[in-house]
């Protein structure tokens, strides 16, 4: 295949990330596999990324992730730095046949801002949409700027605007899918396990009270604004609250941990994080918010662990309940799944993740809404006199 890529996967982390990042581990998963069917990809990320690829594009020596949640005025222009030099480099050269972008918002704007002589491109929606409801409203890529969902369910809430520049949606894949239904079966231990950054809207303070609640084990995996292990964040002292993933970690979630029932671990990642997950009786996701992509879903099933979660966003597109997962509208009932979960065959889970979530099937799927993309901005616009 001859196509080349500028894959934007912009400032915040290097790719792929040392722990966690969501957007930064799905274009580490894409890549290889695009590479693989012969497409050319220029990667515009921070210096420090050390994905292969055939050529980097960067502003920024190192991720910017720890300036992210500071005040707008003091971070606003980290993106659009990043993106001033990603325009550059397209201005400079006539190769680039399409940008597939992953920055949320500016990128779309400043793709959508080019005019018609940029490369088509391809923005792809890893967010909440009920967020920048202007830009997303008011939307006039012309031919040459498409979105893509990674859910149908996120899509279906996208205003109009957006919907009209959509070409479908492409759900999220991990590497750990790759053969996962010939691996052996995980032994299991006596906890269950929420994976990902602690904010208000994965409900980590739900399942610590339910956890307490019934007497599950449950163990909480993943950084806390900025801080990636316990003893960061304490050394951080009170100036930490200033970020409000802290202030609701101390508030709502802290007041549970007892490091016995209920344990904060911190970031894992590589080996560890992927033997405590299949190691866990079930995964929980007690969610307050519309889940678009659930990346820590497909790879639960991957390592053959259940998932119990709140019915929301893409959960019920990821989840055949009763199957491979338990799934409720009801909070107080995610506390009874929980205990019900180990009845759940691990290998299903695994199965269901070899079909359906492999980095081949994603990356298989993107080739197709690239062409779609390319076709579309080949279309001319009719001239009115």
């Amino acid at each position: 295949m001859s196509l080349t890529v500028l894959m934007n996967a912009g400032p915040w982390l290097s790719v792929p990330p040392p722990g966690y990042g969501g957007i930064e581990n799905v274009i580490a998963t894409l890549v290889p596999e695009l590479r693989r069917l012969g497409v050319r990809v220029v990667l515009a990320s921070v210096d420090s990324s050390t994905l292969a690829v055939d050529e980097k594009v960067s502003v920024f020596p190192d991720g910017q992730f720890h300036a992210l949640q500071r005040p707008y005025n003091q971070v606003c222009g980290i993106s659009q730095a990043h993106l001033q030099g990603v325009v550059r480099r397209l201005h400079a050269r006539d190769d680039i046949d399409l940008v597939h972008d992953h920055v949320e918002a500016v990128g779309l704007a400043t793709m959508a801002a080019m005019g018609p002589d940029a490369p088509p491109a391809l923005h792809t929606l890893h967010w909440d949409l009920a967020k920048h409801p202007e830009l997303y409203g008011n939307l006039d890529g012309g031919d040459r700027v498409r979105v893509n969902g990674v859910s149908a369910s996120q899509l279906a809430r996208a205003p109009r605007a957006l919907r009209e520049h959509s070409v479908g949606h492409v759900h999220l894949s991990t590497p750990l899918a790759v053969g996962a239904d010939r691996a052996p079966r995980p032994e299991k231990g006596d906890y269950t396990i929420i994976l990902g950054r602690i904010n208000p809207g994965k409900g980590q303070d739900v399942g610590a009270r339910l956890a307490q609640r019934v007497g599950a084990p449950l163990v909480l995996a993943g950084p806390v604004g900025p801080y990636h292990r316990p003893a960061d964040l304490a050394a951080a002292g009170d100036e930490a609250r200033q970020n409000p993933d802290v202030r609701f970690f101390y508030d709502e979630v802290a007041p549970h941990v007892d490091g016995d029932l209920v344990r904060w671990v911190g970031t894992v990642a590589g080996r560890e994080r992927d033997d405590l997950l299949a190691g866990a009786k079930a995964s929980l996701f007690p969610l307050r918010w519309e889940e678009p992509g659930g990346t820590a879903v497909v790879e639960s099933l991957a390592l053959g662990t259940p998932v119990v979660a709140t019915s929301r966003g893409c959960l019920p597109e990821l989840i055949e309940h009763g199957r491979t997962g338990l799934l409720t509208t009801d909070e107080d009932e995610l506390g009874e799944l929980l205990l019900a979960a180990s009845l759940l065959d691990p290998d299903e889970c695994r199965r269901e993740a070899a079909g359906r979530f492999t980095p081949a099937v994603m990356a298989e799927k993107y080739v197709g809404l690239y062409e779609r993309v390319r076709q579309g901005a080949r279309v001319p616009q009719l001239q009115v006199a």
